[in-house]
């Protein structure tokens, strides 16, 4: 108990400030607040000095409960970060920007008549990057 009063007696800086306007833009944008609170709100915000000043102003939101005073915990996996998929789908990205660099230049070219320098090619350069990549990954998948 002491230690809320005494944090709530605390100044608050411009950085907390912000973030209370930030919170309150939120909850005008969502339709909690129509802008006369808005407004009200904000000036209260940019004017106050203490913690406990700034307190008041997100009570009644949803999403705004400080972290410390939250009843809900946030969900914790046990497996630890998902791992990150490589490989194919980068590559079949790559392989899609491609054709698509293709097909651009085989329009142009037809719809000149003439075949023009082949610039897909360049595009090619970061396919055979992934493909090495691939390749010299695929031993090392499973250690």
């Amino acid at each position: 108990m002491l230690a809320r009063m005494v944090h709530e007696g605390m100044r608050a800086g411009d950085g907390d400030r912000e973030k209370v306007a930030e919170q309150l833009k939120q909850a005008l944008d969502q339709g909690r607040l129509d802008l006369g609170e808005y407004d009200e709100r904000v000036q209260r915000a940019y004017s106050a000095k203490t913690y406990g000043d700034l307190e008041g102003l997100l009570a009644d939101l949803p999403g705004t409960v400080p972290v410390e005073k939250a009843q809900v915990e946030p969900h914790r996996s046990a497996k630890g970060p998902e791992p990150q998929h490589r490989g194919r789908s980068g590559l079949t990205g790559i392989l899609g920007v491609f054709l698509v660099c293709v097909v651009i230049w085989a329009m142009s070219s037809l719809g000149s008549g003439e075949w023009h320098y082949f610039w897909p090619g360049w595009v090619l350069i970061p396919v055979v990057w992934a493909l090495v990549a691939h390749f010299r990954d695929r031993g090392n998948r499973g250690h």
